[in-house]
């Protein structure tokens, strides 16, 4: 490895110009000095209403920052000026609008925080004003129509925003129209629909409308209108729809939907709801004239029908609603130092229908592709970063629906090289023989060039020394005379350090008595022998595995000891072994330097393991064919099966008759014999070996046994007594050959 690349003076000296010419950007990220504006409070949206008598307006700002953050605000794209004793105050961050006015103060707010940082800008608040005039002074002209016959009185309701909610008057207040199946106020155009009209609705009409604000609520009145009745026309009308809703209804998720449907007709026509691609959900099902989704979703988007029905006929009106949705963010950018020189990636991703469009902001101004910096999209590329390239960024997304923000700080570091945070060890202990690796970490930026020296002496790549790319040093095959001084020497165009560490070469460990492999049965002990030498100036330890998993000799109960105090010594044994305790087992012998390890395999051997499988096959009235599948043998081969039956629920397990009688350990299949006929069994296989006798297998499913007729005559036949024309005669059930014994409970009968 040759000596690094020496720089020249004049180019140090640019570079430290430019580092006193711009101190925030140098400064590491993390430092307490230091850092950019994040936002804890952005303006809202606000409704204010034209006639309050509220006398100002507070659109809120306030961003954490190191140093403090200094605020700026835009009015539709234009930054305003806010010279004191006018209408518009910056208090705080808060931009405080006097006396507001529609002509002046409606438009779109961005609110600007800045500090030598940079600079990020604020979400759009959109300040809107509410009014509502009052309905047109001219009289009303009236309306006439027949008698049954349906009619709608118009509302015309006045100049207005938002929208507004309506209710009518018939003659006088508070005489409102009740919303029954025979009237409809639609809430679209405030018109009054009546299905078919009587009597009743003989009168004068008035259309309320209210205005509901942020923080107030008008209502105005329209003149009477007078509903006239002809003489009565009792003809039967088919359904004719006249309040309709549109062909498209465009809504965004989570927000209501309302569709309004209302017909004409005599009888009065009953309403239905259909989805006409799917199914109604039956928390919106409704025969109502209205069909309200609490809070939409993609799902519920499709074509939706309306029928109105009476005895006469039916007539229908479809229109679909089209769900969109505003832009939320998939992935946002995070902090992000780097070093200077270095390439970076940065990237965000948004979801929305439409589908959002993505921009970037850097120090709240639009960035475009230049030399070094490509935007694509929702990606933001940079290629040998500067110290120019800090600052603040924001990644936006956008449709017509919304906008939203991310906002980032990029540090770009540039460091000389320090090794205070992380030197180089000062003693390192190697063992003869072995290894080692020496890492060289300074902080610094761009990434230092790195080399190192033993003494006076610089180290080049060899068949035992290298230095890795990352500036580490691994020498192999240590010896003695590798013990001495090594340094490493960091540079980069910002500057040079370096950091020393003493290499101590010990004697290698070694096992001396390695464990030998051992055979045993259940229930035995064990001892694993496993001694070992070490360098002297070092603590000895022994570690035990089992199939490479620790072993905790400190566990309560457990079947672990070590054999010896001994520092050298550290045999392991194993009191009364378990099947679980069969395994490879590894000692190891570790110093702060090396390691040496041997391997051992246990064998325990014990009874087999319970069968499985237990299946029942050809069931007859005293015999049934059993099969079962091989269970573990525990390293000692099978030489027999017994096979058991019980009589559920609380019977006791039994060994039963087979064929063959005697049932050999390869055997997976046997006969029961001696059974009882129309009895209940389970049964279960056990497996034995010259270790003894396993557990069972779980127990077959239960089955029945055929029907047959008795084999045996009662016995104990007595009798007498009785009433007159009577006789009373008792006996035993006697007892079959076979599992399990029958009752021998006496059974009476009696003779006429």
């Amino acid at each position: 490895m040759g000596t690094p690349t020496r720089r020249k003076a004049h180019l140090l000296l640019l570079v430290a110009v430019v580092l006193v010419s711009s101190p925030a950007r140098s400064s590491p990220r993390g430092s307490p000095a230091t850092f950019g504006p994040v936002f804890e409070d952005q303006p809202l949206g606000l409704l204010f209403p034209e006639e309050s008598t509220e006398e100002k307006v507070t659109l809120a700002c306030r961003a954490r920052a190191s140093p403090p953050a200094t605020y700026r605000w835009k009015m539709n794209g234009t930054e305003m000026k806010l010279a004191p004793g006018s209408r518009h105050q910056l208090v705080g961050g808060n931009l405080v609008i006097l006396n507001p006015s529609k002509a002046q103060d409606a438009g779109v707010y961005q609110c600007l925080a800045s500090n030598p940082v940079g600079t990020v800008v604020s979400r759009e608040a959109v300040l809107r004003f509410g009014f509502l005039q009052e309905f047109s002074k001219e009289e009303r002209d009236p309306v006439k129509t027949h008698e049954g016959w349906g009619v709608m009185l118009p509302c015309n309701p006045p100049a207005h925003y938002p929208g507004l909610s309506y209710r009518w008057l018939l003659n006088e207040f508070p005489n409102f129209i009740p919303t029954d199946g025979r009237h409809f106020v639609s809430q679209t155009t405030g018109n009054l629909y009546i299905a078919r009209t009587n009597a009743s609705d003989l009168g004068n009409y008035s259309c309320l409308a209210t205005s509901h604000m942020d923080f107030s609520t008008k209502s105005v009145f329209s003149k009477f209108a007078q509903l006239n009745l002809a003489a009565e026309d009792t003809r039967l009308f088919a359904p004719s729809i006249k309040a309709r809703f549109p062909a498209e209804t465009y809504a965004l998720v989570g927000q209501q939907v309302t569709l309004e449907c209302f017909a004409f007709g005599n009888p009065v026509p009953q309403i239905k709801w259909r989805k006409v691609d799917g199914s109604l959900s039956p928390q919106w099902a409704t025969a109502e004239p209205t069909l309200q989704i609490p809070s939409i979703s993609f799902e519920d988007e499709g074509t939706y029908e309306c029928e109105a029905e009476n005895s006469k006929g039916r007539d229908t009106v479809q229109g679909r609603i089209i769900v969109q949705a505003q832009p939320e963010w998939l992935k946002v950018i995070s902090d992000m130092e780097a070093d200077i020189g270095s390439n970076l990636r940065w990237g965000c991703a948004a979801a929305g229908k439409p589908r959002p469009t993505v921009r970037w902001l850097r120090n709240g101004e639009p960035l475009t592709s230049q030399s070094r910096v490509e935007v694509l999209a929702g990606d933001l590329r940079f290629s040998k970063l500067s110290l120019e390239d800090s600052g603040m960024y924001q990644c936006v997304a956008e449709n017509k629906h919304g906008t939203i923000y991310a906002s980032a700080e990029l540090a770009v570091q540039a460091l000389a090289p320090d090794f205070r945070l992380n030197p180089v060890k000062r003693l390192i202990p190697a063992a003869r023989g072995g290894e080692i690796a020496i890492p060289c970490q300074p902080r610094a930026a761009p990434k230092a060039v790195v080399l190192w020296s033993k003494g006076t002496e610089i180290l080049v790549n060899s068949s035992r020394v290298t230095v890795t790319p990352d500036g580490t040093l691994i020498i192999r095959n240590i010896s003695r005379s590798d013990e001495g001084k090594y340094t490493c020497f960091a540079e980069n165009f910002m500057g040079k350090a370096n950091s020393t560490g003493i290499l101590s070469v010990r004697d290698a460990t070694k096992i001396t008595l390695a464990p030998s492999s051992a055979d045993i049965n259940l229930g035995d002990s064990l001892t694993l022998q496993c001694h070992a030498s070490h360098d002297p100036t070092m603590d000895l330890t022994f570690i035990w595995t089992l199939d490479d998993f620790p072993i905790d000799f400190d566990k309560p109960g457990g079947h672990y000891r070590r054999a010896s105090a001994k520092e050298t010594v550290g045999d392991l044994t194993i009191l009364n072994a378990q099947l679980r305790h069969g395994g490879k087992y590894t000692c190891m012998a570790q110093t702060v330097v090396d390691s040496a390890s041997k391997e051992a395999t246990v064998l325990v051997r014990g009874p087999p393991g319970p069968p499985g499988g237990v299946v029942v096959r050809n069931i007859g009235d005293t015999t049934v064919q059993l099969s079962w599948s091989r269970g573990f043998d525990n390293h000692s081969p099978i030489a027999k099966y017994t096979l058991q039956a019980r009589t559920p629920p609380a019977g006791k397990w039994k060994q039963v008759r087979t064929n063959p009688a005697n049932i050999e350990g390869n055997a997976e299949t046997a006969q029961v014999l001696g059974l009882t006929p129309w009895m209940d069994y389970e049964f279960r296989v056990v497996a034995s070996n010259i270790l003894g006798t396993g557990e069972p297998s779980g127990p077959s499913s239960k089955i029945r046994t055929k029907e047959a007729a008795p084999s045996v005559a009662p016995s104990g036949l007595s009798g007498g007594g009785g009433a007159p024309g009577e006789l009373i005669l008792n006996w035993t059930v006697s007892s079959p050959p076979g599992l399990p014994s029958a009752r021998e409970d006496p059974e009476r009968a009696a003779a006429g």
